[in-house]
């Protein structure tokens, strides 16, 4: 694996972070609603005006077609410059658009991919349901052909962004009579169509970033379909690969600051025994040095991901790999934060630490739970036998 940067690729960067110190908005985004959304929406019109959306995106589809050693520059320098967070456009940039690049039809991807990076519309993922989370294959809600329309009638849960969002990919069983693997389609909706009804959640953040949402007698052309009709499976592992494999690389820079950040309220928190900084305590030194060096092996982690993305098109199995360990290291992050903090960390304010903690348990959650991650890896990274526990 040889990823030394380039004398073109540093000439990249001072690229990037000369637009960036001009570009990024002074203004905090909001926390959420409405507003959050014209937020998110106005910061990717920038990034396309500017000739930034879709650093990876195929040149063709209206990205800068460039390779994976870019992006992460781009996201280095996006957490450096204190740049706002993707947000609504998450899944639109991150699973929709990649999954349209790969299994789509011209006509899917004339009209959505350059919506989705101009910011014009925004996405969300109708996977999970009330009784098919991580064994996504359980999934219920139907979808029934009805001359040129798929009928659906169901559920979603745990929808990110539902509420702000245009389109959504939606997993529907359009053969109740095949293998559980089979007869999904993957389908896009239009989240205004009649029949479909968004529900937010609040979570323990306080906020509703998830939502429920309610299928009844939505009709979907089937030219909305992508791949064919009962190959949902197939589209939808394309889309997963996605989220596990690259999706999650802004996150992993930005963990890194976090720590940083981390460090530097251990020097200016009164430690355990309440006479020093908490970071001369031993065992709370020890911890900081521990994820620092953690931080280090996501990035290394991170780095052969993308080595092997110069060679294949599509993730595979081993970004699972890198998401398990972001996640559990985001958790363990926030909770030393809690400890350094002690008594304090029971006020909670939108920006604090307490927040932070209570939204990382989303990471362990969104894009398959790390329990399905660990399966992920034994399976068919190690080769491992399948849990005979599983159905």
């Amino acid at each position: 694996m040889d990823l030394d940067l380039s004398s073109e690729d540093e000439r990249f960067r001072e690229e990037v972070r000369d637009w960036l110190h001009e570009n990024v908005p002074k203004e905090p985004a909001p926390p959420y609603g409405p507003e959050y959304r014209e937020y998110c929406r106005q910061w990717q019109r920038t990034q396309f005006e500017g000739g930034w959306a879709g650093i990876s995106w195929p040149s063709e589809y209206g990205g800068c077609g460039l390779p994976p050693i870019r992006q992460m520059i781009w996201h280095q320098e996006n957490a450096r410059a204190n740049a706002p967070a993707v947000g609504v456009n998450f899944v639109g940039l991150n699973h929709g658009g990649p999954t349209l690049i790969a299994c789509g039809t011209e006509e899917q991807k004339a009209y959505h991919l350059p919506r989705i990076l101009r910011g014009d519309i925004v996405w969300c993922q109708g996977f999970s349901e009330p009784s098919a989370g991580s064994d996504l294959a359980a999934l219920k809600t139907r979808g029934v052909v009805d001359g040129d329309d798929l009928v659906v009638n169901g559920q979603k849960i745990w929808t990110s962004y539902a509420e702000h969002a245009d389109f959504q990919e939606l997993l529907v069983r359009t053969d109740p009579d095949a293998s559980k693997h089979g007869g999904i389609s993957w389908l896009i909706c239009d989240m205004n169509l009649p029949g479909v009804e968004v529900r937010p959640i609040k979570t323990m953040t306080g906020h509703s970033h998830f939502s429920e949402v309610f299928y009844t007698d939505v009709r979907i052309p089937l030219s909305n379909m992508v791949g064919e009709l009962n190959d949902g499976w197939r589209v939808t592992m394309a889309t997963l690969s996605f989220e596990r494999g690259t999706a999650f690389m802004s996150g992993q820079i930005e963990l890194a600051k976090v720590v940083e950040s981390l460090i530097e309220l251990a020097k200016n928190t009164t430690g355990p025994d309440g006479r020093r900084p908490a970071i001369q305590d031993d065992g709370i030194a020890r911890s900081l040095g521990m994820i620092r060096a953690e931080v280090s092996a996501l990035r290394c982690l991170t780095l052969a991901s993308i080595s092997r993305a110069l060679e294949s098109e599509m993730p595979g199995p081993e970004g699972s790999i890198t998401k398990l360990f972001y996640a559990d290291l985001s958790m363990r992050v926030r909770q030393l934060a809690l400890e350094i903090l002690g008594g304090q960390a029971l006020e909670r304010t939108p920006q604090g630490w307490t927040n932070e903690y209570l939204g990382a348990f989303n990471v362990a959650i969104g894009g398959g739970t790390s329990e399905i991650q660990r399966n992920i890896i034994g399976e068919r990274v190690l080769g491992l036998p399948r849990d005979r526990n599983r159905k």
